[in-house]
């Protein structure tokens, strides 16, 4: 598969999947467990290339860097990574990925197909579930026969570069404004790592934040707000002043939420800005045309406060 691209229409809430899997050894037998990464972070799969060693690798699970056109590529073992005892594949896959404007390769045991479902079959995990796998699943898959996580590779790729995270504060002058003017953000994101993360950003720049974990719940909680605004008479932008979400997301993904927004009469005023991985100079058309007023990849988090301040001092 080689630079693939999802043939559907925006605001669908669909998406598509590769479905891998990862063998293990347990003590009393082998075990496949299944996995799936959205096709809109795949560039291609490959088989196992000739690896060179890194020096002073910052994790054990970085097998090392291999030369694809030119690209020097990190290979991260996946399932050493989750902390699981793989066993060795006859005929490893690679899947090489992009995503926060950073090519990274992740080794599995195989692939077997591409899936196209709804958002709403996704199911967001449970915080038990969250808990026992340390947040490194962001949603759940139910077929007849097996259960297929989406992982959070944001997350790994994360922590393996953790500098990635730090971003320049605003000047004081700027957050002073915004804290005066007591703006609210409405953020959502399935990722806890990277909601904390927004959060904080926002919160330290002066916003007043409130998050939601998928689209549906912000979608639920905007028709709230409409409610609680008509029944005393004042204006949405009196709780929410603007909406930052992620596109991947269980239930009800990010292009699809902008599109309800943007659809409903006393909502369509509410700016709104996608914050995601997978936002690229070929993906941007699709927020364009559910209406997006500004997009954002996560790899430019230092700039997101001063765009949304820019979007909310726009003259109207």
């Amino acid at each position: 598969m080689s630079e693939t691209k999802i043939l559907l229409e925006t605001g669908t809430n669909e998406l598509e999947i590769v479905e891998f899997y990862l063998d293990e050894a347990r003590d009393d037998r082998d075990y496949r467990g299944y996995y799936g990464i959205n096709v809109a972070k795949v560039l291609e799969i490959i088989q196992m290339p000739e690896l060179t060693e890194m020096p002073e690798v910052t994790h054990p699970a970085v097998l090392g860097a291999f030369n694809l056109r030119n690209r020097i590529i990190p290979l991260i073992d996946l399932a050493a990574w989750l902390g699981r005892s793989g066993t060795k594949a006859e005929a490893p896959k690679v899947i090489v990925t992009e995503f926060n404007r950073t090519k990274s390769a992740f080794l599995v045991s195989g692939v077997t197909r591409i899936h196209r479902i709804g958002w709403k079959e996704v199911e967001a995990p449970n915080n038990y579930v969250s808990s026992l796998t340390a947040n490194s699943i962001t949603g759940v898959v139910k077929f007849t026969n097996r259960i297929i996580f989406i992982l959070d590779m944001e997350k790994i790729c994360l922590e393996l570069n953790p500098d990635a995270s730090r971003n320049a504060p605003l000047p004081e002058s700027v957050t002073q404004a915004i804290k005066a003017k007591g703006l609210r953000v409405l953020l959502v994101d399935d990722s806890s790592m990277a909601r904390n993360m927004i959060s904080a950003t926002l919160t330290e720049a002066g916003f007043i934040v409130h998050t939601e974990e998928n689209g549906d719940a912000a979608r639920r909680y905007l028709l709230a707000v409409q409610e609680k605004a008509a029944r005393e008479g004042t204006a949405i932008s009196h709780y929410v002043d603007l909406v930052i979400t992620d596109i991947e997301m269980p239930s009800m993904d990010g292009h699809t939420l902008t599109r309800f927004i943007k659809s409903d009469h006393d909502l369509k005023e509410l700016p709104v800005i996608l914050c995601s991985s997978i936002i690229t100079e070929t993906l941007h058309h699709k927020g364009v045309s559910v209406g997006a007023d500004d997009q954002v990849s996560k790899a430019e988090l230092d700039e997101l406060a001063a765009r949304a301040m820019a979007l909310l001092e726009k003259p109207e």
